[in-house]
């Protein structure tokens, strides 16, 4: 399927009013394709697409994909689907939340059976790096590359919501090894960029400097290792992994940077303009400590990594939330984080603004 021939193609995109699925839905509305979006809004928002929805360019389900007649009706008449809905969160919620983060394997399922019953040509899936083995990220002065192949018996993802995204890729490939059904898994590394929210560790790290905190909270001891990826780029990934990858191959989607926890806060604090101290919370979620993703195969299959360096998505995401977010509200979000804080937030949920 070559870029062109995405100009009247009828594209599911699940989740479609999300962060990432509606700057999917941007790229595939641009390129023609004929696109309906269906979403709970959970954490979508329809915001996100209202443009869209208003210009009549797209279709817009609000609907619960966990029960099978309505994801039929969401996959009846498509061609391409992009899954992207699903219970998700920062670490705090995952930590949290392990109940709703395993309601996925029934949604995944539930979407899958429905795209194969209706005929759907591809699908293609949105998984995470969560489904790496857990020990192989622990050691943050190793320099570890997380390679595709590395995910194999014994498994060992992280918490149920990596499981989750596991069995997802594995189901996936068996449609395609049973039915033929054309499918591709897209891991992604810790995504950041414009509409994503504050319960990421980058969005949460611009709201505190937004608020102009001080001292400066980060969970853990900031050296964990992460592979943040601009937004842009996983969009770009994905649509080449619908034209690319047909037999159900997992690719990462991440960039060959290494960029440590306490390094994004100081570099958030130097974007704000002031300066204040760096306050480590040890004792909250950190999540694994040294993840990264590996290149070489979306360079072999997909012919393209992620352009953006993490520094120059940072500026963009910057300034985007010092353009769009009212001053007032980031501070009171910022506020009842430590508020929560102070009563030692893991005896309940995570605030909008806590995962970092």
């Amino acid at each position: 399927m070559e870029q062109q021939n995405w100009r009247g193609r009828q594209v599911l995109v699940t989740g479609g009013a999300s962060f990432i699925g509606s700057h999917l839905v941007d790229a595939l509305v641009e390129r023609g394709a004929q696109v309906r979006v269906a979403d709970n809004l959970s954490t979508g928002l329809i915001e996100n697409i209202d443009t869209h929805v208003k210009a009549g360019r797209i279709e817009f389900l609000q609907v619960d994909l966990l029960d099978p007649e309505t994801a039929r009706l969401a996959a009846r008449g498509c061609d391409v689907a992009f899954h992207l809905a699903a219970d998700h969160g920062g670490r705090g919620y995952i930590a949290t939340h392990p109940v709703e983060c395993a309601t996925n394997l029934i949604l995944d399922g539930t979407v899958f059976r429905a795209c194969h019953q209706q005929g759907v040509e591809r699908v293609i899936f949105a998984s995470s790096g969560c489904v790496y083995p857990t020990s192989r990220q622990m050691d943050p002065t190793a320099e570890v590359w997380l390679a595709e192949d590395m995910v194999g018996p014994p498994y060992e993802s992280d918490d149920l919501y990596g499981w989750a995204k596991l069995m997802a890729e594995m189901t996936l490939k068996a449609y395609h090894t049973q039915y033929g059904m054309k499918t591709a898994s897209c891991r992604f590394f810790t995504v950041y960029g414009p509409r994503c929210g504050e319960s990421h560790a980058v969005m949460a790290m611009l709201a505190r400097a937004f608020a102009r905190q001080s001292p400066f909270v980060v969970w853990g001891d900031g050296e964990q290792i992460r592979n943040w990826t601009y937004v842009d780029d996983i969009v770009e990934g994905m649509i080449l992994a619908a034209e690319k990858i047909e037999d159900g191959t997992a690719v990462n989607l991440g960039t060959a940077e290494r960029i440590r926890v306490i390094d994004c806060a100081r570099e958030v604090i130097r974007l704000a303009g002031y300066e204040t101290d760096v306050k480590k919370l040890l004792d909250m979620p950190s999540g694994v400590l040294n993840r990264a993703a590996d290149t070489s195969l979306a360079a072999s299959l997909l012919g393209r990594v992620p352009q953006v360096s993490f520094n120059e998505g940072l500026a963009k995401t910057w300034a985007w939330y010092t353009a769009t977010k009212d001053a007032d509200d980031v501070r009171l979000l910022v506020a009842d984080e430590q508020a929560l804080l102070t009563h030692r937030m893991g005896k309940s949920a995570p605030s909008p603004a806590a995962s970092a």
